[in-house]
């Protein structure tokens, strides 16, 4: 029988870049329309990749489908004292255009006994040969629910950011990668392949040949391993060192509605069916562009589907 899905109504800060970017200007290209995008990493060469269909992500480890949420629960463990900590991560149905290549934009809210710590947007986008790039991040911080600042943005090509790879296309052991680098912030994250055949358990089940990733920034004696199962993506987050450590487990997938033709962004998903209600007007364009000069905030109407 049918599921009645709540609609939620939100305010998304859409953030733009605090400096001059490539993008500046630039009007969102067709779908289809080959991309090429560069940005100087921490070696000094060029990070390139050929940007089709940058905003259809179907990586086997980390697939997102417009209007598709997950929840994961847990703890943070810190000075011997444990605190309940979850997250929802939501597969938005809006797009952000970076350096030229439109990206999907995801919202991802950070809980700690039930109260808002970080609520963040971040950009992703896929390149011909299945690898997803990290293209910015607004992280939101809040301090007894009160809104305190977004000191750690940031946005590919700005100010010499780096936004790495944040998924592969075809993991293999022993691999290692940077996911980005601004030293503007001391942002500076690397990942290496641990496992590609791992078996482990969340509430949603068990799954097979998952892949284990450590994640550690140069200096931080903490690690983070995360587990990602098979079409399904993020299951599990351990942790290794470090003064806090943080596990969240996946609770629950929430899908959007069965697919029917209509959106490009995902073949046999209408956006229409995913929002629940027509998209705001100019949404498109206020998230397209990206403006040059000083940081600003760009508020936009939206609604989501919740509940399953």
């Amino acid at each position: 029988m049918p599921v009645s899905r709540p609609i939620w109504t939100l305010l998304v800060i859409a953030a733009v870049a605090a400096a001059p970017l490539a993008a500046c200007g630039t009007t969102a290209r067709p779908e289809g329309t080959a991309v090429r995008a560069g940005t100087a990493g921490q070696t000094g060469k060029a990070a390139t990749g050929r940007f089709s269909a940058p905003v259809h992500i179907d990586n086997r480890m980390f697939p997102l489908m417009p209007g598709t949420e997950y929840v994961y629960q847990g703890k943070i463990v810190e000075g011997g004292e444990s605190k309940a900590h979850s997250v929802v991560f939501t597969v938005t149905g809006l797009t952000k255009v970076v350096g030229g290549v439109p990206t999907v934009v995801a919202w991802d809210r950070d809980f700690l006994e039930g109260q808002l710590q970080e609520q963040e947007l971040a950009l992703f986008a896929q390149d011909d040969r299945g690898n997803l790039w990290n293209f910015g991040e607004y992280p939101e911080e809040y301090e007894n629910g009160k809104f305190t600042g977004a000191p750690d943005t940031w946005i590919r090509g700005a100010r010499g950011a780096y936004g790495g790879i944040h998924m592969l296309a075809k993991p293999a052991t022993g691999v290692q990668y940077t996911e980005g680098r601004v030293r503007s912030i001391g942002f500076y994250d690397l990942s290496r392949v641990v496992s590609t055949s791992q078996a482990t358990c969340a509430r949603p089940g068990c799954f097979q040949h998952v892949l284990v990733v450590d994640e550690w920034s140069p200096g931080d004696p903490g690690h983070q391993i995360k587990y990602y199962a098979p079409g399904v993506g993020l299951v599990r987050v351990g942790a290794r060192g470090g003064d806090s450590q943080e596990y969240l487990s996946l609770t629950a997938v929430r899908h959007p509605p069965l697919p029917v033709q209509g959106d490009p962004r995902q073949p046999g998903v209408s956006s229409r069916e995913i929002t629940g209600q027509p998209e705001p007007e100019r949404v498109g364009d206020e998230l397209r562009a990206i403006a040059c000069g000083r940081l600003r905030q760009q508020v936009v109407d939206m609604r989501l589907h919740g509940g399953i």
